[in-house]
């Protein structure tokens, strides 16, 4: 028989539909269509196998799974119920699996930052449906959230509290997902059914056929026969991956047998010929089509499709052969380099979450490895940790080998984080009950004082407490408002019985006299013959001569004293000087700008600490955050300076060992 009567065998594109970017390299063959095969060996040199689905299953492909990344879990288990409600569910089963992944890497992420557990494992797709709805919960952890100076972490009994919500829902998901595997069992154990099924009536057209070739009838009777047993093959579905090229060669031997054993009329054979190549036309055009299409997945799905039907049609005339098939591999070639992109894209993306995540892991673990040491620190650190976090979540997947790792990675640095931060407010919490027990002795010395009639040794007392109270670090939340109101009563009571007992208009003349005192300070010329230092010791050892004032006025007076005093003599104000004519001799100014550098020095390193004692005093008090915001501020001012300080005294004693 001659060599254009040979039917075409195509080769089809594999299945991608499990790991599609594993499966770049997949492609539709493009090689000629081949020879037909001898009878003597008909499975022995088959061609490639094709993938078992039929055109109809890979129609029925979905697309890639929607982003559910932003979903919660009550919507993801909604779009679960719904889909499993639907009438086309058994045909989203990567939808169902998909829905499933995002259900419990949400679940697992809302119960790392509720503090209830650690990651949650989703159940994988070999799990048993009971298996997975036996599953046990997972063990809570610590919450990544930040913590006050005064609030220790939340307790684990506290935390294990409101674990219920999560386990409803996740109970709640099981059930719906154990029912839909149920059902998508039975629908596969059908659908495997209905395959073996179609082997067998495949098997007897194959049967038929070889009985029509074996009789060598006359083309009237055989060619019709012919014609309805190519039918009948159309419209069997797909068989059984394992006996698909065999019982595909042995039917395609059988037609090539009949096109070269039978005596078929030219003109019959002509017009068979031509429905062919309308047929493939076809194929051809719809090929362009999917080559132009931007949807580069669904392309290359439909793409195997066609080149099954275009398997299922006979050959064309010769001179039509080679152009026909040269067209439609030039758009399986364009559609198959799409294909490879979009995957070659999508592995570079990964690529690009990976080390964003691994950027985001080193820094955590930077952070958890930190010398730590104050409360405003874990409390910096914390948010530190949780903008991390948040920047994590905005960052999409890596690959599939390793996602899950780098996960590992950055979850185990935020566990040392909260683990150490943890441990530091236990110690934390001991200490703060260790100086509730120091206030409250200092409170029952305060309040035994409060009556005494000992002004001056008294007040000396109280003065003394209040700087051992100003010393006391924190206290519990709960109990630091309480003890400074008790503590600042029995203060009270005291010197408002002191001030009662001295007489009103003393004080008031007082008070008009020191206020008149800083107004000639602050008018103050220096004078010809007259130091710096005796003008300053003349107006403290003034100031000293005069008596107490009220007790309301005492705090307001004295700061504005000082300022003043600080205003007219900066370099001297903040040494201690002694009123001259008792016997002491009148504090001398620095002679040198390395003495007046050092004096410098020495008084911001007395005011850092007085602002770190205030700190200390402030974080027992409510709404005491901008107060602190303000100590430290001028804490990092100091420290500032104290640097230029330390960089001009050394360039002066480089100097000096110069000379």
């Amino acid at each position: 028989m001659s060599e254009e009567l040979k039917p075409e065998v195509t080769p089809v594109a594999p299945d991608v539909e499990e790991k599609p970017v594993e499966a770049v390299e997949k492609q539709v063959e493009t090689v000629s269509e081949p020879a037909a095969k001898p009878a003597e060996a008909p499975a022995a040199e088959a061609v490639e196998a094709p993938a078992a689905e039929s055109a109809a299953e890979a129609a029925e492909k979905p697309a890639e799974p929607a982003d559910f990344a932003g979903k919660t879990l009550a919507e993801l288990s909604d779009l679960f119920e719904k889909l499993a409600e639907s009438v086309d569910r058994m045909k989203r089963s990567k939808e169902a699996e998909a829905i499933k992944s995002a259900f419990y890497r949400k679940l697992s992420r809302e119960k790392f930052l509720s503090g209830l557990g650690a990651a949650v494992d989703e159940p994988s797709d070999s799990e048993e449906p009971e298996a997975i709805a036996a599953e046990p919960a997972v063990a809570p952890t610590e919450t990544p959230v930040a913590e006050s100076a005064e609030a220790p972490a939340t307790e684990p009994a506290e935390a294990s509290a409101v674990a219920g919500p999560f386990a409803a829902i996740e109970a709640g998901f099981k059930a719906l997902y154990t029912k839909y595997k149920k059902e998508r069992a039975e629908y596969n154990r059908a659908i495997d059914a209905e395959r073996e099924d179609n082997l067998r009536k495949k098997e007897e057209v194959i049967e038929d056929l070889r009985k029509i070739v074996e009789a060598q009838e006359d083309l009237k009777d055989a060619f019709p026969a012919f014609r309805e047993i190519q039918a009948r093959w159309r419209e069997i579905g797909p068989v059984p991956q394992r006996s698909y090229m065999d019982v595909n060669n042995r039917y395609q031997f059988l037609v090539e047998r009949f096109y070269d054993m039978v005596k078929i009329d030219r003109d019959l054979r002509d017009l068979d010929f031509k429905k062919n190549l309308e047929a493939k036309e076809k194929f051809c055009e719809e090929a362009e089509t999917l080559a132009a299409s931007e949807d580069s997945v669904g392309a290359f799905n439909a793409l195997q499709r066609l080149h099954e039907e275009w398997k299922e049609y006979g050959p064309v005339a010769k001179e039509f052969r080679e152009s026909i098939w040269e067209r439609f591999r030039a758009a399986t070639a364009v559609i198959n380099r799409k294909y490879q992109a979009h995957f070659i894209e999508i592995k570079t993306r990964q690529a690009d979450n990976l080390a964003a995540k691994t950027a985001l892991c080193e820094k955590v673990e930077a952070i958890a490895a930190a010398e730590i040491g104050s409360t405003a620190e874990w409390t910096e650190k914390t948010k530190a940790i949780e903008e991390i976090q948040q920047e994590w979540r905005g960052i999409g997947f890596a690959s599939r080998k390793d996602n899950q790792k780098i996960y590992d990675r950055f979850r185990a640095a935020c566990d040392a984080f909260f683990a150490r931060k943890r441990e530091y407010y236990s110690e934390s919490k001991e200490n703060m009950n260790e100086n509730l027990r120091k206030k409250l002795s200092i409170i029952e010395q305060a309040e035994a004082l409060k009556d005494s009639k000992e002004w001056k040794k008294t007040t000396e007392a109280l003065k003394e407490l209040q700087k051992q109270w100003k010393e006391i670090g924190a206290v519990p939340r709960k109990k630091s408002e309480q003890l400074w109101k008790r503590f600042r009563a029995a203060c009270d009571a005291f010197f408002e019985g002191r001030d009662a007992e001295s007489p009103v208009n003393d004080q008031r003349a007082n008070l008009k006299a020191k206020k008149a005192l800083i107004a000639e300070l602050e008018a103050y010329v220096p004078q010809e013959g007259v130091s710096e230092e005796e003008a300053m010791a003349s107006f403290t050892e003034r100031w000293s001569a005069i008596g107490f004032v009220p007790f309301k006025e005492k705090e307001a007076v004295q700061n504005a004293w000082h300022e003043a005093l600080r205003a007219k003599f900066p370099d001297l104000s903040r040494r201690p000087s002694r009123p001259a004519g008792r016997g002491a001799q009148a504090p001398r100014g620095p002679r040198t700008e390395k003495d007046r550098l050092v004096q410098r020095y020495n008084a911001l390193q007395q005011d850092i600490q007085t602002y770190e004692n205030n700190i200390g005093f402030f974080s027992s008090s409510k709404n005491a955050e901008p107060l602190i915001r303000q100590m430290q501020e001028k804490i990092d001012a100091s420290k500032a300076e104290l640097e230029s300080l330390k960089l001009q005294i050394r360039e002066i004693e480089k100097a000096e060992a110069a000379e």
